[in-house]
Formats: C-alpha cells, sequence, structure tokens
C-alpha cells in the first residue's frame, strides 16, 4: 500500500543513475515529482516511464530548485532524494511504518546518506555518511532558499532517524568530482565571497588542503578505501582549496570596485 507521501528529485542529465532511485522507492508513494532542469540524456522520458511526474524549472541554484519541488507535491509529508541516491530496503520499510497508524508522531526525520566511491556497487568498510533531515513536513520545514547551503530549516524542532541508509553514489568519475566541486564553489562563490574577509582567506588559502585531507581521509574514515581511499580525500581537498582561491579573487575584485 502507498503512503500519502510526494517524493521530490531535481534532475540535469540523470538518465544513467535516476533508474535505480525510482526502482527502490517504487510502490511506497502515488506522487513522485521529478524537477528537471533542462536534461538532454533523456531523463524526462525515463522518468515519465517509470511513474514519475516531470516539471520543468530552469535551475536557480539548490535551495531555490527544492522549494519549487516542494511546491509541485500533493501531499504534505515530502521525502527529498537526489538523482543518485539508492534507498535501501530498510528505508524504504522503515518509512511505511511510520505511517502505518496515521501521521509520524515527529515531523522531521534524518536519514542515513552513505558515500560509495566510484565504480563500486556497495559502501566500504566503515564508510562515511551524514544523516540530514530528509523525510517532513513542509507545513512545519522547507528547504533554505540559499543557492547553496541544501538542508532543511528545522527550526530546533526534534527529529527522528529512520532505519537504513541510501547508498549514495555521488560522483561518476575522479573528473566528475572535480567538475561537481568546481559548480558548487561557483555558486558559493556569488552567494558568499563577499562576506569573507581576504585576511582569513588569506590564511585559509595556506591551510585549506592539509585540513580537509586529514578531515576527509582521518576523521571520515577514508582510509579505509585504500589508494581510492586517498585520492577521494584529495581531490575534496583540493576542490575546497579552489573554493578559497576563487573566494579570495572574488573578494579582491569587490575591493578594487
Amino acid at each position: 500500500m502507498t503512503v500519502p507521501l510526494s517524493i521530490f528529485i531535481i534532475t540535469r542529465n540523470e538518465a544513467d543513475r535516476l533508474g535505480e532511485t525510482l526502482a527502490a522507492v517504487r510502490g511506497l508513494t502515488d506522487d513522485i515529482v521529478v524537477v528537471d532542469s533542462g536534461s538532454t540524456d533523456g531523463t524526462q522520458e525515463l522518468a515519465r516511464r517509470l511513474g514519475a511526474r516531470v516539471v520543468h524549472h530552469d535551475w536557480q541554484g539548490f535551495g531555490p530548485q527544492k522549494r519549487f519541488a516542494e511546491e509541485q507535491c500533493r501531499y504534505d509529508w515530502l521525502l527529498n532524494l537526489d538523482a543518485d541516491e539508492v534507498p535501501q530496503p530498510e528505508v524504504v520499510g522503515g518509512i511505511s511504518a511510520l505511517f502505518a497508524d496515521g501521521e509520524p508522531p515527529l515531523s522531521l526525520y534524518r536519514i542515513r546518506i552513505v558515500t560509495i566511491y566510484p565504480r563500486h556497487h556497495h559502501p566500504r568498510l566503515f564508510a562515511d555518511f551524514v544523516s540530514p533531515v530528509r523525510l517532513y513536513d513542509r507545513r512545519v520545514a522547507r528547504y533554505s532558499p540559499s543557492l547553496t547551503d541544501d538542508r532543511v530549516v528545522d527550526h530546533g524542532l526534534p527529529s527522528g532517524l529512520v532505519p537504513g541508509a541510501v547508498w549514495h553514489f555521488s560522483f561518476r568519475s575522479f573528473a566528475h568530482i572535480r567538475a561537481k566541486l568546481d559548480g558548487y564553489s561557483d555558486l558559493q562563490t556569488i552567494e558568499k565571497a563577499g562576506r569573507r574577509s581576504p585576511l582569513v582567506l588569506r590564511l585559509r588559502l595556506l591551510t585549506e588542503y592539509p585540513m580537509q585531507f586529514a578531515k576527509y581521509f582521518i576523521f571520515r574514515r577514508h582510509w579505509t578505501g585504500g589508494v581510492l581511499g586517498a585520492r577521494y580525500a584529495h581531490e575534496i581537498a583540493a576542490a575546497k582549496q579552489r573554493r578559497i582561491r576563487r573566494f579570495l579573487e572574488a573578494r579582491q575584485k569587490l575591493s578594487s570596485t
């Protein structure tokens, strides 16, 4: 039986990955909304064929795109997934159980999102994860309008945790890691560079790479991925250092005008 829940996914050229995501939640709801920003690889046709309702919306940043998607949904309870995320059966079953006796007792639920390496099909040993709010009542909470702050604003309300995990196939390759993170940095530069002190940015330019590499390789346990883990941590750290350099360049341009 379906539950009174809408699932929304934002897409652009995700035909190679979206099918697994939609297959994983088939039967959970009768309202799956795909908000596409101009795919040219057949994403829209695939989504329709797999039962989703497709709406076009030009890309305006993560927050605006997801807030638009929230408004297209039929139900007030929403589940947000990315097109590269595959909920495992325990997650789907846990969500169904929350609606077994009516609406869930809380308004916000976090879901564990586990990182999967490029060309891998399951998590590595002790894989890192985050647990953002992804299942929520839009009458109580909405996505942030920020271009880059991709999160539900929870207003400090209590949240539960859905059992299981979503497997996140975030990057198709290491080249895709660089392109994706640099595109994200472009949005952050537009939104945040003017708020940063040039002195602080110069200091961070010296320390960002080693600090970020240590954060990901050691504290987020990418050492368990061996050589792949080291390369992953390197790509993340290098991208974050490039972001600081872009912030500094943008800040200097603002100061000179």
